[in-house]
Formats: structure tokens, C-alpha cells, sequence
């Protein structure tokens, strides 16, 4: 009996083995619970709403759900939005409706890991039950929860967002790893180096384990220093063609990017197959399509954000496999687009100024004035309505007098901008030729 539950303990990853099982045990998110933490009284008084944690992989999500649980002592139910469908959820919920009264501090907690990849219909089968309190609702979630849970689901959940681990908290998963471990602490283990252990994590604490145990395992003998030569020799041959929840989910993304950026449609194409092989979400893809339409290429041909935004639409009705052909028509018309940043370097300038001198006044000539009191303190006076005057155009100042002319859009080097920059001549009088 003792050889088989070594066995078992030898076969569950580190990343489970040391899993945290109470909130003082739990590394990093201070923000939500630590002292001060958002959630921290929540937890501890055992009055949990329904919530969904957003972040990225290997932050605590599923790990903070269970702790919730334990600390509150409700029922814990748990199901996978990968193998769970329609008929699983009602039969959780209606165990959870048979475990006690409604709106009680016990009421059961129902876990749903990468909620994101349920269906509306799957989504909508959860309303009433998280409505009338059946159930706590805890989603998990490495997606946008505005863009990927139901309105009326997200409305009545509180949203949480963790955070990437810091470079202590990872320093701080391994040393409790080595010292608490069953197995890692009857070995002499050195942290020389860690740096390479950090930036292949990429702030995700689970894959951060697993590399670390990767290594351990790979090792002759009980003692073994962690160098970043020994790391980046061992891990760089057990690299997978592409982690979609890892490093190579930002490498690639911001290859495909940048290729897009360089006007090269064979390398945004490359960059394409490379995600939909990997078996990436269509939907992520898209949004970042419809990012580079407005960033890269912006008012140099402001019909790319046009393209890219009916992309996103096509995309999110049709999914795949279908949706590659319109995600690679779409990469190739920004790529062969002439580009501009200007409008992005134009808010960027702005915010600057605006955070640099904080929250000037709006001149008395562009305040609006609806009530007589406002008239008569000068609110809306001298306003040069621009259509009484030739061209549609005043020589007036819209800016606050402390940053009077002041420029944050300049008009980039293409077709269509210098046109603009033409037409903003011809008025401003040289203010956009700079």
C-alpha cells in the first residue's frame, strides 16, 4: 500500500504536488489577497460572490478556487468547459440545489475552468442558477471575460484579474518547492542561477515548476546546481512546436505582428500557420488583426480597420477550419497596405500631455451652455460656428491656453496622409508641416 502511494506521489507533476491548500500558503496577487486584498475579508467571513478570474496561464486561478473553497467549507463542484456540456451543468446544479437553502454562507461553489470556451447556450444554462444563489459561480478564465462571457452571465459575476508572477514570487514558488517538496527535499539542490528559469516561465508559475522538475529529473545523482547554462541546455531541446498558453504564444504573435508591420505578407502568412497549427483561437488571432488595421496602418488607408473588423465578424461566426482563409486574406491586405502610426503616436502624445498637465480648463468659447446661467458666465461666447464661414473653416484655437499650440498628430509619408497634410496646410497655416 505504501509503494503504491509513493508510486502515485512519483507520477503527480511538482506543480501539483506543492499546490497551495490555504490562502497563507498562496504565492503573489497581493492585490486580491493579501492583507489589504480585495477578496481577503470576502474569503476569510466566508461570503464569496460569484466571480470570474481573468489571467494568463500558471497564475493561481484553479488554485485560488480551490482555496476559496476550503476556507469558506462549502461543497466544491468542478467541471471543465473542454468535456463538460449542457447536461453536466444541470446535474451539478441540481446536487447543489439539493445541499442546502438558498443564499446561505454554504451554499456550493461550482468551479469552471477556461469558462471561455463555453457556448452562449452553455453559458445561459448557468443564469438562473448563480441568479437565485443555487450556486457560487467561479470561472476561470485566460481570455477577456467582455469579450468571451455572456452580458447577462458577466453581470452578475464580479471580475478578478491576476496578475503574471513577478520574478520574486517565482524565486519564492521554487525555494518553498525545494523545502517542501516530498521529493525535492531529500536532494541538495543549489539555486546558483535562475535567469533563464525566470524568462522561459514567463511569468507562469506552473510551467515554471515543470521546467524546474524537467531539469531535476534529467539530473545523475541527488545533488544538483541550477546554472542558467544547465537550464537553457536542457529545456531548449524539449521545446514544443508551439505552447499556445506559453513564451511561443507571444514570440509568434508578435512575429506575425511585425511582419504584418514590415509590409512582408509571406512571413505574416508563416507566422499564420504557425498559430493555427498550434491550434490557437481564430478570435485571438482577429482582435490582433484588427489592432495592427488601426495602428500600423491607420489613416493611410483607413479602410484596413473596415477589413479587419468584418474579419472579426466572419471569423466569429464561421470558426474553424473556415476561418483561416479569411484570417490569411485579411493578414495579406494589411500586409501589402501602405502604413501609418501617426494617429497612434497622436493619442500617445496626448495622454502624455494630458497626465504632464492634468485637468486644464476647457476654454470658455467650446463649454456648452443649456441653461441661462451658463450664457451669462460666458459660457459658448465668441463661438465661431466653423459652416458660416468660407470652407467650412475658422482660425481658431481649440486647445486649453497652457498647452496652445501644442501638436500630436502629424501626418505620415504616404498617399492619402499627404493629402490630408495638404488639406491642414491650406487652413492651418503651416501647423502640420513640421
Amino acid at each position: 500500500m505504501l509503494q503504491i502511494s509513493y508510486f502515485c506521489i512519483m507520477n503527480q507533476p511538482l506543480a501539483e504536488r506543492v499546490r497551495p491548500k490555504t490562502l497563507e500558503d498562496y504565492i503573489s496577487q497581493r492585490h486580491l489577497v493579501g492583507e489589504n486584498g480585495s477578496l481577503t475579508g470576502q474569503i476569510k467571513k466566508g461570503m464569496i460572490p460569484s466571480l470570474i478570474l481573468w489571467g494568463p496561464p500558471g497564475t493561481g486561478k484553479t488554485t485560488l478556487a480551490n482555496i476559496i473553497a476550503n476556507e469558506s467549507q462549502r461543497p466544491f463542484y468542478i467541471l471543465s468547459a473542454i468535456n463538460s456540456g449542457v447536461k453536466d451543468i444541470r446535474e451539478v446544479i441540481d446536487k447543489a440545489k439539493q445541499s442546502g437553502g438558498l443564499f446561505t454562507a454554504k451554499n456550493p461553489i461550482l468551479f469552471i475552468d477556461e469558462i471561455h470556451r463555453f457556448s452562449k447556450s452553455q453559458q445561459d444554462s448557468l443564469l438562473a442558477a448563480v441568479e437565485k444563489g443555487w450556486v457560487t459561480l467561479i470561472g476561470a478564465t485566460t481570455e477577456n471575460p467582455s469579450f468571451e462571457v455572456i452580458p447577462a452571465l458577466l453581470s452578475r459575476c464580479q471580475v478578478y484579474v491576476l496578475n503574471p508572477f513577478g520574478k520574486e514570487d517565482l524565486e519564492d514558488l521554487l525555494t518553498r518547492a525545494i523545502k517542501e517538496d516530498s521529493i525535492l527535499k531529500t536532494k541538495d539542490i543549489i539555486l546558483k542561477e535562475t535567469e533563464a528559469l525566470m524568462r522561459l516561465s514567463g511569468g507562469d508559475g506552473r510551467k515554471l515548476l515543470n521546467i524546474f522538475e524537467l531539469i531535476v529529473n534529467s539530473e545523475e545523482g541527488d545533488s544538483i546546481t541550477i546554472t542558467d547554462e544547465l537550464v537553457l541546455g536542457k529545456v531548449q531541446k524539449n521545446t514544443v512546436l508551439y505552447d499556445k498558453t506559453g513564451e511561443q504564444h507571444y514570440d509568434i504573435i508578435s512575429a506575425f505582428i511585425k511582419s504584418i508591420r514590415g509590409s512582408d505578407p509571406n512571413g505574416a502568412v508563416y507566422w499564420l500557420a504557425r498559430m493555427i497549427e498550434g491550434g490557437e483561437d481564430v478570435k485571438f488571432i482577429a482582435r490582433r488583426l484588427l489592432i495592427s488595421a488601426s495602428e500600423d496602418i491607420g489613416l493611410a488607408n483607413p479602410t484596413a480597420l473596415v477589413i479587419a473588423n468584418n474579419a472579426f465578424q466572419a471569423v466569429t461566426t464561421i470558426g474553424y477550419p473556415e476561418a483561416r482563409i479569411i484570417l490569411s486574406q485579411c493578414a495579406i491586405y494589411l500586409a501589402t497596405s501602405q502604413k501609418s502610426n501617426a494617429s497612434y503616436s497622436a493619442i500617445g502624445k496626448a495622454q502624455q500631455t494630458v497626465r504632464q498637465t492634468g485637468d486644464l480648463s476647457v476654454p470658455l468659447p467650446l463649454r456648452n451652455a443649456p441653461t441661462k446661467l451658463m450664457k451669462d458666465l460666458g459660457y459658448g461666447k465668441e463661438y465661431k460656428y466653423a459652416h458660416n464661414y468660407q470652407n467650412n473653416f475658422v482660425d481658431e484655437e481649440f486647445l486649453p491656453e497652457e498647452i496652445t499650440g501644442t501638436s500630436f498628430y502629424e501626418p505620415g509619408t504616404n498617399a492619402r496622409e499627404n493629402a490630408i497634410k495638404e488639406f491642414l496646410d491650406k487652413r492651418w497655416k503651416g501647423k502640420y508641416s513640421k
